[in-house]
């Protein structure tokens, strides 16, 4: 099943580009920063084992294909952590070039060698005899994706079931267009239907207990990774409003080819962010892009404590993103059934991280208000409380995650694995790779008992 590319891209390129990538010059200048570390702490600082040092110590070489195999060797979703990856947190925040000038620029590196894979045709992917037996794998994450991969590559008959109409999850929906576009996400998921993954798109599970019949049927084991996909939002007066959206509904509309339905609403506006993650300022850096007006991001936290990657808090700003901190907003003010405003105070957090109402501390005489057209609630998601019907045997803990053996990944019931956000809550792309990798060698080792 072959990804819709360019044609269906043209509207948001117009409005994103993500960032150009190295030129092959610049990728071996870079490389021959290197240190060539012994025993290369970057390696140790990439939670799916893509292996930095080893693939760098080979583009110094300028054995280019043989770095290319090592990243997808260890990660067939390698180009896509080399862009979204919050490296600086990861595998850049231990290389030790730093000590004597700055650190390598692995992601950058990382993807350069993937897209230069691709454009010499070079496909070093095995695979290994049919082994004739199906194995369900449920969402098209990264974890999924991953999952499906690995098996596929063992020679398992793997069949993905997405509830929408393209493959890739959070990687398709929930990332703005200038951090990932879909060209790029098509190409890297053609890496993992070249490997003979079925797909089955559109595809909803309603039934109570669907996915645990799946083992009725002709599958023998199941992966699900179905995500976040209840996004939350405050519950204060106006948050009902038409104008009031969750980031999911926002980042969701926006990759689902409404860009330009979106941009001519909010061309000029004033916007309202919720939240001080990096998802919130990839929100705003979006409405920037697309031409709003004044855009505030608030949070409750300080300047200093902002859960924010750097890099994504920097690119807000860098947009005249607006950051208000310490600050709540109360109410969402309206006039015939449209939203004019938001009112709200600031606040100080007695303990960092607890956001509980008894943890907030209202700082007298400080209240403020916006006039805004739109307001985006960027505060987390949960999983979908559905997901229980559908799974009635499998043990759920008390934030509704999935409850899985840590090393194993496997659930309370026999043949049924998951991994990613539906286990671990709010996490990151390459987390979910990693148990994409963990979660199908606990499968076959547990269909070859």
């Amino acid at each position: 099943m072959k990804q819709e590319g360019k044609k269906a891209n043209s509207k948001k390129d117009e409005y994103f580009q993500i960032e150009k990538p190295y030129t092959l010059s610049q990728a071996i200048v870079e490389a021959d920063r290197c240190l060539l570390c012994y025993d290369p702490l970057c390696s140790q600082g990439c939670p799916a084992e893509v292996e930095p040092g080893r693939f760098i110590k080979k583009l110094r070489l300028r054995n280019l294909k043989g770095a290319f195999k090592v990243i997808k060797d260890n990660n067939i979703l390698g180009g896509i952590c080399g862009l979204v990856c919050p490296v600086d947190k990861l595998c850049e925040e231990k290389c030790l070039a730093s000590g004597i000038d700055r650190v390598i620029n692995i992601g950058k590196l990382q993807r350069f060698l993937v897209e230069y894979g691709w454009d010499i045709g070079f496909n070093p992917i095995t695979k290994e005899k049919d082994k004739n037996v199906n194995v369900a794998v449920i969402g098209s994450g990264p974890a999924g994706l991953t999952c499906a991969a690995e098996l596929a590559k063992k020679g398992y008959n793997v069949t993905i079931f997405e509830k929408n109409e393209k493959l890739g999850g959070i990687l398709r929906y929930g990332i703005p267009p200038f951090k990932l576009n879909d060209d790029f996400l098509d190409r890297e998921i053609e890496d993992v239907l070249n490997l003979g993954v079925k797909v089955k798109t559109n595809y909803e599970f309603k039934d109570k207990g669907s996915i645990e019949n799946l083992l009725k049927d002709s599958f023998k084991a199941i992966f699900v990774s179905t995500g976040l996909t209840n996004a939350y939002r405050l519950k204060i007066p106006g948050s009902d409003s038409k104008d009031v959206f969750t980031y999911q509904d926002f980042l969701w509309q926006i990759n689902s080819d409404k860009v330009e339905e979106i941009a001519d609403k909010i061309k000029n506006k004033n916007v309202a962010i919720i939240g001080g993650g990096s998802v919130a300022m990839d929100v705003a850096t979006t409405c920037k892009l697309l031409n709003a007006n004044n855009v505030y991001c608030i949070s409750l936290e300080s300047m200093e404590d902002l859960p924010a990657d750097k890099a994504d808090l920097h690119k807000a700003i860098d947009h005249y993103v607006i950051i208000k901190p310490q600050s709540q907003i109360k109410e969402i003010t309206t006039k015939d059934g449209k939203v004019i405003g938001v009112k709200g105070n600031e606040v100080k957090l007695l303990k960092k991280g607890d956001f509980s109402p008894s943890n907030i501390k209202e700082i007298l005489n400080s209240e403020f208000s916006f006039n805004v057209d739109f307001v985006i609630f960027a505060i987390g998601s949960g999983v979908d409380p559905k997901i229980k019907e559908l799974l009635p045997s499998v043990t759920f803990d008390d934030k509704g995650y999935i409850k899985v053996d840590k090393e194993s990944l496997e659930t309370s019931v026999k043949g049924i694995f998951a991994g990613g956000e539906v286990v671990s809550g709010p996490s990151l792309a390459v987390n979910a790779v990693r148990d994409g990798k963990r979660g199908a060698k606990s499968i076959i080792n547990y269909l070859n008992k």
